[in-house]
């Protein structure tokens, strides 16, 4: 059924998700607060610099008018900074309904607070239904078409099973899942561990080293989840080894190119300032540093990540001091 779709936020993944909704046959508007992006989107019907080369649908409205573009909505998609949420979600407030559908496509941990995005979304929106989709999908590849897998998760499961029908797709398959805390931290911590893959590649180590980073990631993450109540399961899945595998491994993964900047002897500013675009792995270091030690689970790759952006440590010294810890059974 047709759905009046308001996606929040024009970068790369805003675009990605408004020509798929739109191809899937809503009536999409798409929102950025920046002049110079929506007249050069409504000008080429393409995104010059995030996506070049991909049309976007002309069907789509632009508008840097929030209530113009949430007016009538039914859903609306929330494709921005992870540190941003509270704020759209506050500004969302004031226009839309209480019935209003809330997604959010983004992957991080508010800083400060510590709090999962969903839970950042019900604080401003308590009565809308709220759900997260999240699994590897590189925004390039989803405006491209390429087959992509993903998950959408709420505590209701029919609220999760109606963003499945808005956004499935021969060429986009959802799956449905009711542990939202899995599903978000998987997203939000794998960027940290991708980081970290990163910087291992820009040092010159190998795949050996990017296996251990990537599965000793894995229990991290995991660890981390179980704590906060999450089902081991779901970081098994399309959520957390699918996407932890996809953000470490490849060229489109914005937090894997800083990190090799860092390792090829960058700071943390240079390398953020030469990507360019929102790095996730850097403003959800700290929170989850922060709840690994307020929730006393052991994270020692995400410490060191920790140390290596925001106090300067040597990457060679963070690898030479997590390879001697004492010895251990997995």
């Amino acid at each position: 059924m047709k759905k009046n779709i308001s996606v929040i936020g024009a970068g790369s993944m805003g675009c990605a998700m408004a020509a798929h909704l739109s191809w899937n046959g809503h009536a999409v508007r798409l929102w950025s607060p920046d002049t110079s992006e929506i007249n050069m989107l409504m000008e080429h019907h393409e995104h010059l610099q995030r996506l070049p080369g991909v049309s976007l649908p002309d069907s789509i409205v632009y508008t840097t008018n929030f209530a113009e573009a949430v007016k009538g909505c039914e859903v609306v998609v929330l494709a921005i900074p992870s540190q941003t949420t509270r704020s759209n979600a506050k500004h969302l407030a004031e226009f839309i309904s209480p019935d209003v559908l809330v997604v959010t496509c983004s992957k991080g941990i508010e800083e400060g607070t510590c709090k999962l995005l969903t839970e950042i979304i019900a604080e401003e929106l308590p009565e809308n239904k709220i759900a997260v989709l999240s699994g590897p999908s590189h925004a390039e590849e989803i405006a491209r078409k390429v087959p992509t897998v993903v998950v959408a998760a709420s505590e209701d499961l029919a609220v999760a099973e109606q963003v499945q029908q808005i956004f499935m797709s021969e060429t986009f398959r959802v799956y449905t899942n009711t542990d939202v805390i899995g599903v978000e931290l998987g997203g939000a911590i794998k960027n940290v561990i991708a980081l970290c893959a990163g910087i291992s590649d820009g040092l010159g180590y190998g795949d050996n080293t990017k296996a251990a980073l990537m599965t000793r990631g894995m229990f991290e993450i995991a660890q981390m989840g179980v704590a906060m109540g999450a089902e081991s399961a779901t970081f098994f899945g399309l959520t957390g080894m699918g996407d932890l595998i996809v953000t470490c491994t490849s060229m489109l993964s914005r937090n894997r190119r800083a990190g090799m900047l860092i390792g090829q002897g960058k700071t943390a500013q240079e390398a953020l300032d030469e990507v360019k675009m929102v790095v996730e792995g850097y403003a959800s270091c700290r929170p989850v540093y922060q709840l690994a030690q307020k929730l006393n689970v052991s994270m020692p790759i995400t410490q060191e990540a920790y140390r290596i952006l925001f106090e300067g440590k040597d990457p060679r010294v963070a690898v030479q001091e997590l390879m001697t810890r004492k010895g251990k059974n997995e």
